[in-house]
């Protein structure tokens, strides 16, 4: 399955009269991208820009919404696909380039992911 990866850096609030040291940690975040054509795919034009979050504190309050603690940073790292899921995903970009306000499928892939897609990792786990 396809899936985004982020860093991201939460910290632990324990209760009153409670200490914990690190307070902080960094960890990998990893999230299942949907399918081209199902509700979501458009993630990556909804929140990337470039290769990087296009708007960090929406993706920090998603991921303190998924992780249930309170989120210091996201930082986007990479795409990981298979070349199956990758054909796909330039196969449906194709189809709408109008959406993208893009010529090519080049040009999407680069306007939102720059050089962060890796494609062949997608199917390993």
């Amino acid at each position: 399955m396809a899936r985004y990866v982020f860093a991201v850096r939460f910290r632990l609030d324990p209760a009153s009269g409670v200490r914990v040291e690190p307070a902080t940690f960094e960890t990998t975040l990893e999230s299942e991208a949907d399918p081209p054509g199902e509700d979501g795919w458009l993630f990556f034009r909804d929140n990337l820009w470039r290769g990087e979050a296009n708007a960090p504190d929406h993706l920090r309050g998603l991921a303190e919404e998924a992780l249930g603690v309170p989120v210091e940073n996201v930082e986007y790292r990479r795409f990981e696909t298979s070349e199956a899921e990758y054909e796909a995903l330039k196969g449906a970009i194709a189809d709408d380039l109008s959406q993208f306000n893009a010529d090519s499928v080049s040009e999407v892939l680069n306007k939102y992911f720059a050089s962060s897609i890796e494609v062949g990792r997608g199917a390993e786990r």
